[in-house]
């Protein structure tokens, strides 16, 4: 492939050296605020300086700042680590990876265990999606980069939390409009308040795009809504509405090169003549009850109940179309507390998560012109997790802290298949897992920290990568992957230079590893892959230039490979595993007034990947340049409106928004848009 691993780690070096950027959280240059800066996804809530391990926060102007607010990839792109495909096909969703973990769907999240406002969105069989996730209402986003199954079970790479607004901090109305190329148009209302021991938020979308391809049009309207009430005594109880209705979400499929010589905005032959999409509808209701005086400690209960109408047309022919009903629910009891081991400090954190999946799917032929025929498969599927977990921090010293963790899961499949036609294929599986964690920090000064941690995780194959090539029940032959994990990191605030920093070093082995191929012209299935590695550092930078000018940037520099990987026809050990670049870089420079006036320039470079196990398929690298300005103006005493545009791609480079893994008949290619503009205006009263 004559690649040098060696030169391009070295050019990307001294391209950051000469480019201070900026750090994956967003947050001030007060001195003080970056001291207390508290991080919450470890569950166990602490200061950020005496945190062993990898975590990124994205505030509000983060995440909202001139964004469309429609994909997670927006404000998830300055976290180093991360890496967002598939933004441009609603059909198959975003594909995210952390460290690469989460590679390997072809659609949905796996290896990464997503919240929202306290709710698993990440499902007990360990797929995720992310359709409902409201962006508009989103007032931080925080990320764990590396393994988190001693707290959240059943995920290898890491953690997104998001946390929406309750009406406390951010009372009154909002009003937004947007319209873009493409066809793009998206409304938006959010209000909020408090009076008395009330508090509120109701967020309201909608959205519609054409789609820069043929056969990509989108129609998808959420609702997200919190009401709290105040109990006294430091208790509270908030119950959590979300509501989303896609009736629409087209798939132009992959293609190959040829196909796309002949015309990048053009759909791939099969998604044309099968209308190949998918309609959601779903209902998520939560119930979460607080108490900061429970005893000597504090007690968090939280439960809730989900439905969800799935029904997908797969762009080949045979049985491709699927669909499902589901009912998922499930609880968490959290206790935290701080005692004195002997004359030394001791905070700890012990809970219980359980949580149950049902899933009553089917499947149907479909012919070369689309018609729907005969049923090939109907099944219930049902996943039950049971967690039970305990982390603790020790104060060793005032600057020393130690972290230990442990959890045990128990995770059940159980397919009962209900075609008979080709016999009875019902089946179970359970897999009980023990996960463990240790890291050592220290505060070496007020605003510098050295840490180092080591943790294993575990990963089951979903029920969609436990599909049988043979026919119905499981694959005998696919088991769950195993990791263990190792970091060093540093972070901190140069007081003199208004700048701050976050540089991780990993190492990560993998047993195991599930990868997925294509059957049969476009069913995609799954195999382990023996032991991968994954190797690489992680750095981000900030650096307040002056008072309205911001440098912020995320390099990552890695290492992902096969270590042992053959099938009874190749060898893969060695090679690059696909769809995963090895060097990505996004800067972001940042100018702002007071009186709301901003603009942003942005650079993101992703480096080449291969999209085959056979690294046989290169795609090169690009850079993408993006610009975002914006303005505001007084209306009235208490009414305001701001106007932005953004322009994405801006010098129209060519490039793929996804590569599909293992594409059979070379279709590995999803081409992204040109240059693309959109606009918005917002009335805030």
């Amino acid at each position: 492939m004559g690649r040098d691993p060696v030169k391009k780690l070295t050019t990307s070096v001294c391209l950051a050296s000469c480019f201070i950027s900026a750090p994956s959280w967003a947050q001030p240059a007060d001195t003080e605020e970056m001291a207390t800066l508290e991080v919450t996804a470890p569950r166990l809530a602490r200061e950020l300086y005496a945190t062993p391990a990898a975590v990124s926060t994205l505030d509000r102007d983060a995440i909202a700042q001139g964004q469309q607010r429609t994909r997670l990839d927006e404000s998830l792109v300055r976290v180093p680590g991360v890496f967002v495909q598939n933004r441009d096909n609603f059909a198959q969703g975003l594909r995210i990876a952390i460290r690469g973990f989460g590679a390997r769907a072809p659609f949905g999240v796996r290896g990464i265990t997503v919240m929202v406002d306290g709710i698993p969105y990440t499902l007990p069989d360990g797929q995720a999606q992310l359709d409902a996730i409201d962006l508009d209402s989103a007032e931080r986003i925080e990320v764990i980069r590396g393994p988190s199954s001693v707290l959240y079970g059943n995920a290898a790479g890491g953690v997104i939390d998001v946390t929406t607004a309750d009406g406390r901090d951010n009372p009154g109305t909002r009003l937004r409009a947007e319209a873009g190329s493409d066809g793009y148009r998206k409304t938006s209302l959010q209000t909020g308040g408090s009076q008395g021991d009330w508090s509120h938020h109701v967020s309201l979308s909608a959205l519609n795009v054409d789609g820069y391809r043929e056969q990509s049009s989108t129609e998808k309207y959420l609702l997200n809504a919190k009401l709290r009430r105040e109990l006294g005594s430091d208790r509270a109880l908030t119950a959590i509405i979300n509501l989303l209705d896609n009736p629409r979400s087209e798939d132009p499929g992959a293609l190959n090169a040829e196909e796309v010589a002949n015309g990048r905005d053009q759909a791939a032959p099969n998604s044309l003549a099968l209308d190949a999409g998918q309609t959601v509808d779903q209902q998520v209701l939560g119930l979460q009850y607080e108490d900061l005086s429970a005893g000597p400690g504090e007690m968090y209960l939280k439960g809730f109940v989900s439905q969800r109408d799935f029904e997908q047309q797969l762009p080949y022919v045979g049985d491709s179309r699927i669909g499902y009903q589901r009912d998922y629910m499930g609880a968490s009891a959290e206790y935290h507390h701080e005692i004195s081991l002997g004359s030394l400090p001791l905070s700890y954190i012990t809970g219980v998560d359980v949580a149950r999946q049902d899933d009553e799917r089917f499947r149907n032929d479909v012919n070369g012109q689309g018609v729907v025929g005969e049923q090939l498969a109907e099944e219930t599927q049902t996943a039950t997790s049971t967690g039970v977990f305990a982390q603790g921090d020790l104060a060793l010293t005032e600057q020393v802290t130690l972290s230990l963790g442990a959890r045990f899961d128990r995770v059940e499949l159980e397919i009962d298949d209900r075609y008979q036609n080709d016999g009875d294929q019902s089946e179970e599986q359970t897999f009980n897992e023990w996960s463990g964690s240790a890291g050592l920090s220290y505060r070496y000064r007020p605003q510098h920290q050295a840490y180092i941690n080591t943790g294993t995780a575990f990963e089951t194959p979903a029920f969609s990568e436990f599909a049988n090539p043979s026919g119905g029940g499981f694959n005998p032959s696919v088991s769950p992957q195993k990791s263990w994990s190792r970091e060093i990191g540093l972070r901190g605030f140069v007081e003199a230079l208004s700048m701050d920093y976050d540089l991780a070093l990993f190492s990560v082995r993998v047993r195991d590893e599930l990868v997925p191929y294509e059957k049969d012209g476009g069913r995609t299935l799954y195999r382990n892959a023996g032991d991968t590695g994954r190797d690489g550092i992680e750095l981000a930078l900030g650096w307040q230039l002056a008072d309205q000018w911001r440098l912020d940037s995320a390099l990552t520099l890695a290492s992902y490979e096969f270590d042992q990987f053959a099938t009874p026809s190749e060898s893969f050990g060695g090679n690059r595993i696909p769809g995963l670049p090895e060097q990505t870089w996004v800067n972001q420079l940042t100018w702002e007034n007071l009186d709301e006036r901003f603009a942003t320039l942005e650079t993101q470079y992703v480096g080449d990947m291969v999209a085959d196990n056979a690294n046989e398929t290169e795609v090169d690298s690009y850079w993408l340049v993006n610009l975002r300005v914006g303005d505001g103006w007084p209306l009235g005493s208490d009414t305001r409106l701001k106007a932005y545009v953004g322009v994405r791609n801006l010098l129209d480079e060519e490039h793929y928004a996804n590569v599909r893994l293992n594409g059979s008949f070379g279709r590995f290619y999803e081409p992204a848009p040109g240059r693309s503009v959109y606009s918005g205006l917002e009335v805030r009263f």
